[in-house]
């Protein structure tokens, strides 16, 4: 049976933190995963984009405020190059050869990329077990699709539980995997 989680939580709650450590436990228990997650850019202690980064190694950057061309959302502008050659080549690898697909996350930057939205729906469509972060307030009808996808296992991330979450979610899916 084929396991499905959404993160969710307002930023800084500790998204990312939870999915990383979630692979981290996944691989040190043989479980093949690939997928992509984002990670803040500083400079100077200030936030001044986003980077891609592919799971099983390559990274580029998702979005930056020095950016001139592409889709605009605030003080970033969105690199779709590197969104997809990055992320969504690793999703689409993840659901051919992977036994977890992960995002990290269905969120507005993402969103701007048409190939982005494919893959995650391919995700959803398929029978791979998957870890899924989405934007806290994004009412995109992806973002409300994954969730509702998640069901019961739709994980709002929050101080008291961000420690403790991803134990319980490798738990689950170590489980899957060993039953398939």
């Amino acid at each position: 049976m084929r396991i499905l989680y959404a993160l969710t939580g307002p930023p800084g709650c500790g998204k990312t933190t939870a999915i990383l450590k979630i692979v981290d436990e996944l691989k040190r228990r043989n479980i093949k995963v690939e997928g992509m997650y984002t990670q803040e850019l500083r400079e100077s202690g200030r936030r001044v984009g986003f980077a891609v980064k592919r799971i099983s190694g390559g990274e580029g950057i998702l979005a930056h405020i020095k950016f001139k061309e592409g889709p605009r959302l605030g003080k970033y502008v969105v690199n779709l190059r590197d969104l997809e050659s990055i992320g969504v080549s690793a999703l689409l690898d993840g659901l051919g050869e992977a036994d977890v697909v992960v995002v990290d996350e269905v969120g507005p930057m993402e969103l701007f990329s048409g190939k982005f939205r494919e893959a995650v729906e391919e995700l959803l469509s398929s029978s791979k077990n998957a870890v899924i972060t989405v934007h806290y307030r994004s009412r995109d009808p992806l973002v409300v699709k994954v969730k509702e996808a998640a069901g019961k296992n739709l994980v709002l991330i929050t101080p008291e539980n961000r420690d403790r979450a991803p134990s319980m979610i490798v738990k689950s899916i170590t489980e899957a995997v060993e039953k398939r």
